[in-house]
């Protein structure tokens, strides 16, 4: 048996298809180097360009400083890694008390409400204040280092916003998903965990992602409780240099930590979007 061949009409399309492609790449990057080189010149030429190079751009500065930024950067990161295991756990069991049934549950419901509802209304920056200057106040604990109060603050924060996208991707499952599940003898717990979430965590991912990002910057506000981080170690450098240097610093840094996850929810969003229109399933 001969193999498929293609069509002289479908090579036509496409090669055109790839030089249409082409081409955009071509104007994009055009119009972005021409954009990028206006905002550069307007930049440069401004009366105080000098002034502000040598405040903010220190190229002596920035080297003397990186050390200690990249040391409390890299409590950002721990603090980050426990922040994101306790937003997923928690913020799944807040997801499933919001889609629990009968009667028997709604203290659950209710409570699971009125905390996305809280914790989603108040800005992260206050709750900071409030976990790590409030609780240790009580005196029911030890003293405990500021990064711990501070993941303490994200967890509530960000459970929150992921048990809300959770809870839409859960809804989301049609529910002959569940039927069938149970009319193949999975209990409730059992269709929750091996049919619907799955499906509810693939339909979300990219949302979930943006979360994610979103709380690798404000893990830097963890320095407003005195925790030595990329941000209150820049703050040092700039108070012992006179020079806003090192702030860029930090501020690089932390593109550089995001730049990834950003680059990976893109190709997580559009590889969902590709599969969607061509009628794959979600």
């Amino acid at each position: 048996m001969g193999g498929f061949a293609v069509s002289a009409i479908e090579l036509e399309r496409r090669a055109f298809r790839r030089s249409r492609k082409q081409r955009s790449i071509l104007v994009s990057l055009a119009s972005t180097l021409v954009f990028a080189g206006v905002i550069a010149i307007v930049i440069v030429n401004s009366p105080g360009w000098d002034r502000v190079r040598e405040t903010f751009f220190d190229p002596a500065v920035a080297i003397a400083s990186l050390p200690r930024v990249l040391e409390g950067l890299w409590l950002n990161i721990q603090v980050l890694v426990v922040a994101v295991i306790g937003v997923a756990i928690f913020g799944t069991l807040l997801a499933i008390a919001r889609t629990l049934k009968g009667a028997v549950f709604t203290p659950l419901r209710l409570f699971a409400a009125a905390y996305t509802d809280l914790f989603r209304g108040i800005p992260v920056l206050l709750v900071l204040y409030l976990v790590g200057f409030g609780i240790p106040g009580l005196g029911l604990t030890g003293r405990m280092p500021a990064q711990f109060w501070g993941a303490i603050a994200l967890i509530l924060c960000y459970s929150a916003y992921v048990a809300e996208v959770l809870r839409a991707g859960i809804d989301a499952v049609h529910p002959s998903q569940r039927l069938a599940a149970r009319s193949l003898g999975l209990s409730h717990s059992k269709t929750l965990r091996l049919v619907v979430m799955p499906q509810a965590v693939r339909k979300v991912t990219p949302a979930l992602m943006n979360d994610f990002v979103s709380m690798q910057k404000d893990v830097g506000l963890i320095s407003v409780l005195g925790a030595v981080d990329a941000i209150r170690a820049a703050q040092i450098e700039v108070a012992t240099a006179y020079n806003f240097t090192p702030y860029v610093v930090a501020g690089i840094l932390f593109v550089l930590m995001s730049w990834p996850f950003v680059r990976l929810t893109d190709w997580v969003t559009a590889r969902a979007q590709k599969r969607e229109q061509i009628g794959g399933a979600v």
